[in-house]
């Protein structure tokens, strides 16, 4: 009897409607925390800083990330989606808030790194509504979830940067994030977690000590190889969202408008990845991520070693349909990497799993930039910086394909829910 009516309650809210309520949240989520980059100039102008040190923010964003990641995962096994929305709506909120009120950088990293952990419980937080309301279309949900990170920061670029210019980046900011904290009051009242279920019952016969549930997860081979493989791929997108309107302005010659458009065209173009790829993960491969994104990083491969042959001159129309292809592929797998993070260990830790992943993930972050700055300070070209992204999609390749062969061999079926 109490089966029939947690199956009738869980059937009288729409799957699909909370999907829109995460997809929200990771829109403003994303609107703030990636904002950082587009109004670094205007920041960096304000507190005199130089250019590594404007570089400093977004690291310290991905920072606060990493360090959330597993925690998150860990609690929003325990507590659910819904809490977790509007807590880490708060935490980025305020943390952002405070950062227009001070001119002490110190402060504003510090600050910065706080308001990443908001911005890192995000992931963990909506994955695990994702996996608990789809059973199928796993991959279309997730896909359009995830268009929310791209969309926020093609948002941030074409609405708080011109807003910044005009009546400065500290009230722009300041306004934006009391939007943020609303949102997350709203998603709180809007969202709902599942119906208790036998799911619930099993989250509950979870390890009750992080740290064990950590271990658990290193024992997971392919989880570990996947979530290697992110690290690369997550290094790359930053590197292409980075890298591509100086090597456009510098390097090819492009006006600085438009190849600030050529970075938002790529974003906007990640965003139609996501939900592609999803869709091509759950209709074409039958739900078999890891081959997906393996597709993804050979695509990714063959397009950075064309820009790295482009000469000086290049026309601005040559470099639009390869930034679409570029933002499409490399910008637009992450809904598939989320959900074979959390569709290789039972939905009781998919959570931390997400968590987990997004860990190791966020190192190709930090450290893919930097390096591809320094190589391109050293050899004095961009050419030699877009092969090394290309070396580095080729190992991902390898570390996926391993993963392959290990869920072959071992039968691991893929959770569904």
């Amino acid at each position: 009897m109490n089966k029939t009516i947690r199956e009738d309650a869980l059937f009288a809210i729409n799957p699909w409607r909370m999907l829109t309520w995460l997809l929200i949240a990771q829109i403003m989520v994303a609107f703030i925390g990636r904002s950082l980059a587009p109004l670094g100039v205007l920041i960096g102008e304000d507190l005199s800083l130089t250019k590594a040190q404007i570089g400093m923010l977004p690291a310290a964003l991905f920072l606060g990330q990493s360090a959330i990641a597993i925690p998150a995962g860990f609690l929003v096994d325990r507590i659910g989606s819904k809490k977790l929305l509007f807590l880490l709506s708060l935490c980025l909120g305020v943390s952002f808030i405070l950062m227009t009120l001070t001119s002490l950088y110190a402060v504003v990293l510090f600050l910065v790194v706080l308001g990443g952990v908001g911005y890192g419980a995000m992931h963990p937080t909506s994955n695990k509504g994702i996996i608990h309301w789809f059973s199928e279309k796993r991959g279309t949900a997730m896909g359009i979830k995830q268009m929310g990170v791209t969309l926020g920061s093609a948002l941030a670029a074409l609405l708080l940067l011109p807003a910044a210019t005009v009546w400065g980046w500290r009230p722009v900011l300041f306004g934006a994030c009391l939007l943020l904290i609303l949102t997350g009051i709203l998603a709180y009242r809007f969202y709902s977690d599942p119906p208790e279920d036998d799911s619930k019952v099993e989250s509950a016969e979870a390890p009750a000590r992080l740290l064990a549930s950590i271990l658990q997860m290193f024992k997971e081979k392919p989880l570990v190889l996947v979530s290697i493989a992110a690290m690369g791929l997550s290094g790359s997108q930053l590197i292409l969202n980075t890298y591509l309107v100086l090597f456009a302005y510098e390097y090819i010659g492009i006006g600085l408008v438009s190849a600030g458009m050529l970075l938002v065209i790529s974003e906007v173009s990640g965003s139609f990845g996501r939900i592609a790829w999803g869709m091509i993960s759950d209709h074409v491969f039958q739900g078999k991520r890891i081959i997906v994104m393996a597709i993804i990083a050979a695509l990714s491969i063959v397009i950075s070693l064309g820009i790295s042959q482009l000469p000086p001159g290049t026309v601005f129309w040559v470099m639009v349909p390869i930034t679409i292809a570029f933002g499409f592929c490399i910008s637009g797998f992450n809904g598939v990497w989320m959900n074979a993070a959390t569709e290789l260990v039972p939905v009781k830790q998919a959570g931390i799993a997400s968590g987990f992943s997004l860990m190791l993930g966020s190192w190709g972050v930090i450290l893919g930039p930097p390096l591809f700055g320094y190589i391109v300070d050293v050899t004095g070209s961009f050419t030699f910086g877009w092969l090394f992204l290309a070396a580095v999609l080729a190992v991902v390749i390898v570390l996926l394909l391993w993963a392959m062969a290990i869920v072959k061999r071992e039968g691991k079926a893929y959770t569904k829910g």
